[in-house]
């Protein structure tokens, strides 16, 4: 399938030949005609699989058809500001033939220039729920006119506590609209908010079978914790992975680990909420440039990052959830490339890791890493105790033989 056969218009064609795009994405064989034709959408898709073209494109395209106007005609909203300046970098691509504009506001950027931007006007705006909502309480910006809301990571949004302010955003939006859901999850809270705010959508799921995770060779080293830093030094000075992105739970995690690389003569730099926005974008474009290796991130500073070719992302400790596990590990193997996910596991970890070979309805070998091998000979807490000391060697041995059966 190509492009041309989603009935897109001839401008919008060239400026994809333009940019690389050749054929079609599951999301967005699925997407555009459905919005082209005016449908309500729910649809699951994760990170990597082009869900932002899916909507922009036909956005853009029935914008392109409609009189222009100086308030937002569409508005997508996103969970953070990495996100926002993503999209809004894949609408400036888009647009760059076309007369549309488009705004991105978010948090932590200076309010002044964002109301500048706001008063000049856009047919296309690009938010984050808080720093919308402060623009609307001022009378900066109004959404009488948005014909088109997108919900970009729905799921993550309701994760971070955006509920009231996605309803109040909503209740300023006319009911004469097309919204369109995306989540990378179909949890029973994105159905409820479904159910509020979307009329007789169409359900695309293409969550399981356009997934990048294939693309995606997944290691799980068994080391003890006390070893895990030693080992991440270890594996970014042996190997000659450009860009490695390292996972860590917390914020003073993400502080720890980049200090302890910076000391092993590694560059590296921490990437959380706790920072302020200068810094990070500033260590995002260090780390995009080059300059820096090692971004150490936690999960909400590093969702929405898109980093072209990033080839390996190390996972400290394992995430709580097993779908945060695979939005950590879907920032690599991206647009077709493949990508390697090297977990640092132990004990106090193992139903975490049952929970993600569940999701992925697969198993995870364990491997030791030669040098770091695990000390079978300590004693395991009960609470945490799966065997007898020889089950556990024997499970371990499995692992470095070359992984556990599927069962």
């Amino acid at each position: 399938m190509s492009f041309s056969s989603l009935n897109l218009v001839a401008p919008l064609l060239q400026t994809l030949t333009q940019l690389g795009y050749h054929q079609p994405t599951p999301i967005q064989q699925q997407a555009i005609p459905l919005i082209l034709q005016g449908q309500d959408i729910l649809a699951s898709a994760q990170t990597g699989t082009g869900k932002t073209a899916a909507f922009a494109l036909p956005i853009i395209q029935q914008l392109l058809e409609q009189p222009a106007a100086k308030a937002p005609r569409a508005l997508i909203l996103v969970p953070t500001r990495e996100l926002a300046r993503q999209v809004q970098d894949n609408m400036e691509a888009f647009t760059q033939h076309t007369a549309l504009r488009s705004v991105v506001v978010y948090g932590g950027a200076c309010l002044a220039t964002q109301s500048r931007e706001l008063k000049t006007g856009a047919d296309i705006l690009i938010a984050t729920p808080g720093r919308l909502l402060d623009y609307l309480r001022q009378g900066v910006v109004h959404l009488r006119d948005v014909r088109f809301l997108v919900f970009d990571e729905a799921d993550r949004m309701l994760d971070m506590g955006f509920r009231d302010e996605i309803r109040d955003v909503v209740r300023q939006v006319s009911t004469e609209r097309q919204t369109l859901l995306f989540s990378a999850t179909l949890s029973d809270d994105i159905h409820r908010m479904a159910g509020k705010m979307l009329r007789s959508p169409q359900r695309i799921d293409i969550s399981n079978n356009s997934t990048p995770i294939e693309r995606i060779e997944q290691r799980v080293y068994v080391v003890d914790q006390e070893r895990k830093l030693g080992l991440l030094a270890h594996l970014l000075q042996t190997e000659s992975w450009p860009q490695v992105l390292v996972f860590s739970r917390t914020r003073e995690g993400c502080d720890k680990v980049a200090t302890w690389l910076q000391q092993q003569s590694i560059a590296a730099r921490p990437m959380h909420a706790d920072l302020s926005q200068a810094v990070r974008d500033k260590a995002l474009a260090d780390f995009a440039a080059g300059e820096v290796r090692v971004l150490v991130a936690t999960d909400v500073a590093a969702r929405g990052l898109d980093i072209a070719q990033l080839a390996c992302v190390i996972n400290l400790e394992l995430p709580f959830s097993a779908q945060d596990y695979v939005h950590r590990i879907g920032r690599t193997g991206r647009a077709g490339h493949s990508g390697l996910a090297i977990s640092l596991y132990n004990d106090a970890d193992q139903r975490l890791l049952t929970a993600i070979e569940d999701l992925l309805d697969t198993r995870l070998p364990q491997q030791w890493y030669p040098g770091f091998e695990p000390d079978l000979t300590r004693e395991v807490a009960p609470a945490r105790r799966r065997g007898s000391d020889k089950q556990r060697a024997r499970q371990l041995a499995l692992g470095k033989a070359g992984g556990r059966k599927k069962r």
